[in-house]
């Protein structure tokens, strides 16, 4: 007896990135497959599937939907409901329907994908070296998107009408290029020019060929791309990347390159396979890297550093200027030292016309700024230095859903975030808060987010500095609005809140925060901090014990006078055969003195950051810093020379008020013991990470013994050096802790805002 099929309807609807990456084409073929009828269509918050046929075959598709989804997508939740059969004949794709006060979640900008790129350097292709060919598993996608749905109209390319060709990949559903909406070709597309620093056009017969022409005569070009201007100039080049680097006001921070290919860029630096897939991936981030010794990079680049930022090119401009070239090229924001990255083309030839010698520009219009993204690989896992371009804006997951919350951020290194549902949308890297350019940025990219993700904010959470420029920004928020609700946190808490957020936990943990500035609830300067946490709150168990910073801000660009300013409160006498005190006036010295004495623009802090300062100093290894945390990456640059160093320093651990307080006058007096008997530079550092790395399990340990609690989480940017972030993290565990650190965003001040807003929805107020 034959059996006879049972039919079946399914509505399936699927949340996630699942619009403009070939999502529909890919449910119309998967229907096919399985012989479905029914229909899918996008919406403002998902894709919506109703399909019908033999329920063995719905099973199928259900369980195909998943495993099989387009390389870019990224699927949150699916749910199934059934139903009885409609009648469908056919399956199609319906137009957009847009529904008001939902959203969806947006893809951030994909790295060229090898069919484009095939079909770029094929001559016999319509697309042959066209640099702005793109299909839906690539290409610009959160920089040209105005709005949801995620249609054509809503993006910057509406000004293009799309030929016959580009009109008829557009419409076929079993074409790639299927509703990608930034599908485009020579005929039909954006279009490049040269223009120089004047704003006038360059005649030639070729964009690129001049572009690479000038680039190999030592020229600075400003290069338009994803999400603004690159300026690019010949990395072999001493000259050039000492000009760009005069010209840009950026006398020593490090450059990143770009290379051609994988294969060029281990001709130049070792790279393991977690960094060749980082380096390879759809993101196509900035990769920090291991730097070999003798390579045609000049060491302008990354003056004294072991480790060389390096991405491969992620746009068919990239692919084509880069092998044209053949040469590596720095590639670094378009800006001045500290402003936004310029994103249009006269705003550049306006901002840049002092740095760049030519502007290679388009026509496209880019909607919202998008900084490349840094990471490193450590322990096997990347990890963001700076989170923006193939990354923002997906949503870090909440472990439940929240209140829609703004975390306004920190003021070095901001972001913003904002809550929804499950959903925190961690922003792109916006900068240091210095000018009113970045709070322009800030605050315009603020309305984009809100408006994406139809977002209104019922709390606002800030950083408990009332000087910052976000927590201003926060206050006048609250001010205007009555029914806000404004929720300052502390700084230090946040660090560990947005760790646990990054790992799916809740605490309460023992967080070890270890940073350079943060404002703690006694009006000091905290830094080097234990403490018991959770989102509810925190309770401060211990730190470094407070010292000093002689002029405060100048401390911190000096830290010489940090060291200074320690010794003389420690009670060391700081004896003048010191090396690094034979380049200082003594007029200096004695007023540093004074400061300490009359306590005039003295700030104590408990920072860690300084403490490295401060050795880096005494040890006159970094007397005085041209970028935020150069003198630490130089003392850990020394450390990784004496690796099989075991030994260490002492310090104390006091109490008071049941707050353990850590005591570094012995770990000095041994620093200097050591210069006098002529210890190496590279033995002293490697030592003090020891130091560091035992303070770090002493102290978890105590908590422990106290507490009960063995979780620890490690955050805050002291935890950017590789160097104590493994022996930290192979201590603790060693010990039996179950160690927390960063993922997802940034252990700096890059993941405050996320701390901000988990905090401000479990608790009113962070209390010590």
């Amino acid at each position: 007896m034959v059996k006879t099929p049972t039919l079946g309807l399914a509505h399936i609807s699927v949340r996630g990135v699942v619009q403009g990456v070939g999502f529909r084409p890919f449910i119309y073929q998967l229907a096919s497959r399985h012989n479905l009828s029914g229909w899918v269509c996008n919406t403002s918050e998902d894709v919506k599937i109703e399909i019908e046929g033999e329920n063995k075959d719905l099973d199928r598709f259900v369980q195909s939907l998943e495993k099989e989804a387009p390389p870019v997508a990224r699927i949150e939740n699916v749910t199934v409901t059934r139903g009885k059969p409609a009648g469908y004949d056919r399956f199609e794709i319906r137009h957009s329907v847009a529904e008001e006060g939902k959203y969806q979640l947006v893809s951030p900008d994909i790295a060229t994908c090898p069919d484009c790129l095939r079909e770029i350097f094929d001559p016999v292709d319509r697309r042959y070296l066209y640099p702005f060919t793109n299909c839906t598993n690539c290409g610009p996608r959160f920089t040209i998107i105005t709005d949801i749905p995620y249609d054509r109209p809503n993006t910057t390319m509406q000004k293009f009408e799309m030929c016959p060709d580009c009109r008829r990949e557009y419409e076929n559903p079993l074409d790639r290029r299927f509703h990608a909406q930034p599908n485009a070709c020579p005929v039909c597309g954006p279009r490049l020019e040269l223009v120089g620093a004047d704003g006038k056009a360059v005649a030639c017969d070729d964009t690129i060929d001049k572009t690479v022409e000038l680039l190999k005569v030592g020229k600075i070009i400003a290069v338009k791309g994803l999400g603004g201007f690159l300026l690019a100039c010949d990395a072999t080049s001493g000259e050039a990347v000492s000009r760009l680097r005069r010209r840009k006001n950026r006398p020593s921070k490090p450059l990143a390159i770009m290379v051609s290919s994988l294969d060029e860029a281990r001709r130049y630096c070792h790279i393991n396979n977690k960094e060749a897939e980082l380096l390879a991936s759809a993101g196509s981030p900035i990769v920090l890297v291991k730097w070999k010794e003798r390579t045609p990079i000049v060491s302008e680049i990354a003056p004294g550093l072991k480790y060389l930022g390096v991405m491969l090119p992620y746009t068919p401009l990239h692919h084509i200027l880069m092998r044209k070239a053949g040469l590596p090229l720095v590639m670094t924001s378009g800006n001045l030292s500290e402003e936004p990255i310029a994103r249009d083309n006269d705003e550049a030839v306006r901002r840049l016309s002092g740095i760049a010698d030519y502007f290679l520009e388009h026509n496209r219009d880019i909607y919202s700024r998008y900084d490349d993204s840094v990471m490193i690989v450590e322990n096997e896992i990347p990890r963001f230095t700076r989170r923006a371009r193939g990354y923002a804006p997906y949503p870090v997951r909440l472990n439940g859903p929240a209140r829609q919350i703004l975390g306004c951020g920190a003021e070095e290194k901001n972001t913003f975030c904002l809550t929804r549902d499950n959903f925190a949308f961690v922003s792109q890297h916006i900068g240091d808060m210095e000018n009113v350019e970045t709070l322009e940025h800030f605050t315009n990219t603020i309305e984009l987010y809100r408006q994406l993700f139809r977002i209104e904010p019922e709390i606002v959470a800030c950083d408990l500095h009332p000087e910052y420029l976000p927590t201003k920004y926060a206050k006048e928020l609250a001010a205007v609005d009555k029914n806000l609700e404004l929720v300052p946190v502390q700084h230090h808490h946040a660090h560990i809140a947005s760790c646990l957020t990054d790992n799916g936990a809740e605490g309460p943990v023992i967080g070890v925060s270890f940073d350079g500035t943060g404002y703690g609830t006694d009006g000091h300067i905290w830094g080097g901090e234990f403490m018991v946490a959770d989102f509810k709150g925190f309770t401060r168990k211990a730190h470094l014990e407070y010292l000093p910073l002689p002029g405060g801000a100048a401390a911190i660009k000096k830290p010489y006078r940090t060291a200074t300013g320690y010794l003389y409160t420690l009670g060391i006498d700081a004896d003048e055969k010191l090396p690094f005190l034979k380049n200082i006036d003594s007029s200096e010295i004695d007023i540093i003195k004074r400061q300490v004495d009359k306590v005039i623009n003295t700030p104590l802090t408990s920072s860690m950051g300084r403490l490295f300062d401060a050795v880096a100093a005494l040890t006159d290894i970094r007397g005085v810093v041209e970028y935020e945390a150069q003198a630490a990456i130089d003392l850990e640059t020394y450390a990784t020379e004496a690796t099989d160093e075991t030994g260490s320093y002492p310090f104390g651990v006091a109490e008071e008020n049941d707050v353990k307080i850590i005591t570094v006058l012995d770990m000095f007096n041994n620093i200097i013991d050591d210069m006098h008997h002529h210890t190496s530079k590279s033995v002293i550092a490697s030592r003090f990470h020891n130091t560091v790395t035992e303070m770090i399990l002493r102290l978890c340990q105590s908590i422990s013994t106290e507490t009960g609690l063995k979780k620890a989480a490690l955050s805050g940017g002291v935890f950017q050096n590789r160097l104590l972030l493994r022996k930290a993290i192979a201590s603790l565990e060693s010990d039996g802790f179950e160690v927390y650190t960063h993922r997802q965003v940034p252990c700096n001040d890059g993941g405050i805002s996320l701390g901000q807003v988990v905090i401000a929805n479990f608790s009113r107020e962070a209390t010590s």
